[in-house]
């Protein structure tokens, strides 16, 4: 048992870059909480109403709560950064389903500037917002593609669980 659990560690360990620490490592800080709030922000209303979430996508409710879990659970670990290697890999999965459902709508890569929608037409099917289209998606996985690389810093429980720092 403790052969499985020393390389279960190494493995963990293998996941990881060298944890930086000074500018770097205070700005994968900036960039690991920020995201991981927006990524609980965002998820928490969708596990709340799941149910009408999963109809307004047309999408079964299993997969509805597997992204939406995904987005509070894995927000929550890299605002800790914690298993940041493998909580970016689950939400670009979601992140990745999400930019295809929008692809498949037509949706524009970048929407038309709100302010430059005449008076009257502003509002969507799900009201007055930011009109629909895939940039967000698109942006929040470039970020997750960022950590991904560059690993959390050293700022994080992953540094102190499982690594060295620069």
């Amino acid at each position: 048992m403790l052969n499985f659990l020393e390389s279960a560690l190494d493995l963990l360990r293998s996941l990881y870059p060298a944890f930086p620490t000074g500018i770097q490592g205070g700005t994968l800080l900036a960039l690991r909480v920020g995201l991981g709030i927006l990524f609980v922000l965002h998820g928490y209303p969708k596990v709340t109403h799941l149910q009408q979430w999963s109809e307004s996508l047309e999408m079964p409710i299993y997969l509805c709560f597997l992204s939406a879990s995904s987005m509070v659970l894995g927000g929550i670990c890299l605002t800790f950064g914690l298993l940041t290697p493998l909580t970016c890999l689950a939400l670009l999965a979601s992140m990745a389903f999400a930019l295809v459902l929008e692809i498949t709508k037509g949706l524009p890569f970048i929407a038309n500037d709100p302010y430059l929608i005449p008076a009257g037409e502003y509002e969507g099917e799900n009201g007055k917002g930011e009109p629909p289209s895939q940039e967000k998606a698109f942006v929040y996985n470039l970020m997750l593609i960022v950590l991904l690389a560059f690993g959390p810093g050293s700022f994080s429980l992953d540094a102190w669980l499982f690594g060295t720092v620069l």
